[in-house]
Order: C-alpha cells, then sequence, then structure tokens
C-alpha cells in the first residue's frame, strides 16, 4: 500500500512539474511576444516594462520575475531573432543552386524585410559591436559562415571574368551591408530631410529590393 502510495505521489509531483513547464514556457513566450510589439512600436528607450506587462496581460511582479530588466529582455529578442536570420542567411550564402547577383537579391530582400519588422536591430548592433566587438561574430559563427561560403567563391569568379583589379572581398560585403542597412540607421535623417513620413519611408526601403541589385551588378563591372 506504502509503494503505491508513493508511486502516486511521485505521478502526481510529475504531472505538477510538466504543468509548471509549460506555464513558465507559455508565460515565458507571452512575456517575449508583447516585448517585440512594445519595442516596435515605441522603441527601445521610449518602452517601459509596465507597458510589456499591459500588453502581455500581466502584472509587472510575474514580468520582473521572468526578465529582471528591459534591458535583459531586448537583448534577448534580438539574439534569438538575429540566430534564426543568420541561420537563413547561411542557406543563402551557401545555395549552390543561385547565382551570385540572384544572392545579393535575396540578401537585400531578407534584410530589408527583416529591418522594416524589427527597426531597431541596426542600433542593438551597433552598441553590442562597439562593447565587444568579437563576441557577437562568434556567436553566430560570422566569420567562418562568410570565408567558406559559396557566395565569396562566386564573387571571386565574378571579378575575374569581368578582369577587375585585385579587390579585398570585405569592399564587397561592406558596400552590400550599407547599401541594406543604412538607411534604417539613417531614417531620422532621411524622413527629416526627405519630409517623409513612416508609410512613405516603408515604401522607399521595399523599392531598395530592387534597386540594390542593380548597384551591385554596377560596382561589379565597373573598372
Amino acid at each position: 500500500m506504502k509503494l503505491i502510495t508513493i508511486f502516486a505521489i511521485g505521478i502526481t509531483q510529475m504531472a505538477i512539474s510538466k504543468t509548471k513547464s509549460k506555464h513558465d514556457d507559455s508565460a515565458e513566450l507571452k512575456i517575449k511576444m508583447a516585448a517585440r510589439i512594445v519595442f516596435h512600436k515605441k522603441g527601445f528607450a521610449a518602452a517601459r516594462t509596465r507597458d510589456i506587462a499591459r500588453e502581455a496581460g500581466i502584472n509587472l511582479a510575474l514580468l520582473n520575475y521572468y526578465f529582471r530588466s528591459k534591458e535583459k529582455l531586448f537583448d534577448l529578442i534580438m539574439l534569438e531573432t538575429l540566430q534564426t536570420f543568420f541561420q537563413s542567411m547561411a542557406m543563402v550564402f551557401n545555395d549552390e543552386t543561385t547565382t551570385l547577383e540572384e544572392k545579393v537579391a535575396v540578401i537585400a530582400d531578407k534584410y530589408i524585410d527583416l529591418l522594416l519588422e524589427e527597426p531597431e536591430i541596426p542600433i542593438f548592433l551597433l552598441n553590442e559591436l562597439r562593447g565587444n566587438p568579437t563576441a557577437l561574430l562568434k556567436k553566430f559563427n560570422v566569420k567562418k559562415v562568410v570565408a567558406n561560403s559559396v557566395l565569396l567563391r562566386q564573387w571571386q569568379q565574378t571579378m575575374k571574368e569581368n578582369k577587375l583589379p585585385p579587390m579585398h572581398p570585405l569592399h564587397f560585403m561592406a558596400n552590400l551591408m550599407a547599401l541594406v542597412i543604412f538607411p534604417f540607421i539613417g531614417s531620422p535623417m532621411l524622413k527629416t530631410i526627405g519630409s517623409m513620413n513612416e508609410d512613405q519611408f516603408k515604401k522607399m526601403m521595399l523599392e531598395r529590393k530592387a534597386l540594390i541589385p542593380v548597384w551591385i551588378r554596377s560596382m561589379l563591372k565597373a573598372k
């Protein structure tokens, strides 16, 4: 009888533990989804943990139980977003079935979509790289992905075929990334100069999806 009782207690505790684990996962996911909405709407500086708790439909104490600060919550969301994105980019870089120009078009398309959805990413990246320039790159294995990529091999082949003077591949990567990312970093200035609202800025960024491959193609043919 004692053995049956002990067994029953053990089963009950396991069930409680599993239920708690599911509840914890559900609460964390709800908080992260709410935080993403608030950060996207207000930006990191203006967002408050109270806003995130209200969006998640929980009290502030519960949010603080899971995430000790707004900064840690923001960093976690950004890192998860970037990890997923870099994994998809690695597949693009190493796709044997697409040309260099096709890869450039896909990269421009995916990056612009990501930055329109997550406008805080450029500033997050700048802050992380300024504070510890190697930690973030090591975390996502960026150096290895780029150095051993099909994209880099195709770029080198294009340089030879077009009989272009020797050029460090980082010029190509820097130009491509600058064309995609800088407008988002400089968006307040561009909106002011162009007297644009958010919808007009978004339209301009979507236009760049088609323009960036054209500009890169011109760069690879210039002598």
